[in-house]
């Protein structure tokens, strides 16, 4: 399914990717985002898929803190509509802002943790324009899946098989169309939403989804041994 999401982006942004040819602003804000996005993120990916294979993960804990995150990033939308000087785009985008947005990817890699929101949340926080802070998170997502793709292969290879063997080649084909062309739809949606004064709602009611999920899970999830 993640090749499928990943399909979804390329097709739907192939200009923008294009443009990295003469867009030397767009270049580095991917190469940045992606470098420290693997240097968090790989290190995290690594070390949970160590912790899952001896403990139980409480994927509530950070599905809680992200649905406050979105929350509050709703409420900072709502503000920053009545605030235009705080809107800014790539072109205002500093080096920092770059490697902040990169470690939010990164730490993505924790089970139950939403790496568009994560990223998304964090521009909007920086006063981002909401639709130029999906496009951008889109945009990063591309070399981030790639990258994950492979780190996925290389750590967990006897996963990757044992799910290739319980689901069927045609089951997989059908999981990667299927997921992207409702991620063109999505990307569409969520883009054109976003030019709207009421995008806010989509952090409340996704923030309100993960913190009552998270919730649930933190409440009914095992407890964790010590090793």
């Amino acid at each position: 399914m993640e090749i499928g999401s990943l399909g979804s982006a390329i097709a739907y942004f192939r200009r923008d990717i294009w443009s990295l040819f003469h867009d030397r602003k767009l270049l580095v804000y991917l190469f940045v985002v992606t470098t420290f996005t693997a240097i968090v993120g790989v290190p995290l990916y690594y070390l949970t898929d160590k912790v899952l294979s001896t403990n139980p993960y409480n994927v509530g804990i950070p599905m809680i803190l992200l649905g406050l995150v979105l929350i509050g990033t709703g409420l900072y939308m709502r503000y920053s509509r009545t605030k235009p000087k705080l809107v800014k785009g790539l072109e205002q985008m500093k080096l920092k802002n770059y490697i902040i947005v990169g470690i939010a990817q990164g730490i993505a890699a924790l089970p139950g943790v939403s790496r568009s929101g994560m990223t998304v949340s964090t521009m909007l926080l920086m006063g981002v324009k909401p639709e130029q802070a999906f496009r951008l998170s889109y945009l990063a997502y591309i070399p981030a899946s790639l990258g994950a793709f492979f780190v996925t292969l290389i750590l967990s290879r006897s996963q990757v098989d044992t799910a290739i063997q319980v689901v069927e080649p045609t089951g997989v084909l059908i999981a990667i169309v299927t997921a992207a062309i409702v991620g063109i739809f999505v990307i569409s949606y969520l883009l054109k939403f976003a030019k709207t004064s009421r995008i806010y709602v989509i952090d409340f009611a996704l923030g309100s989804v993960a913190l009552i999920v998270g919730v649930i899970a933190t409440v009914l999830a095992p407890q964790a041994t010590l090793p």
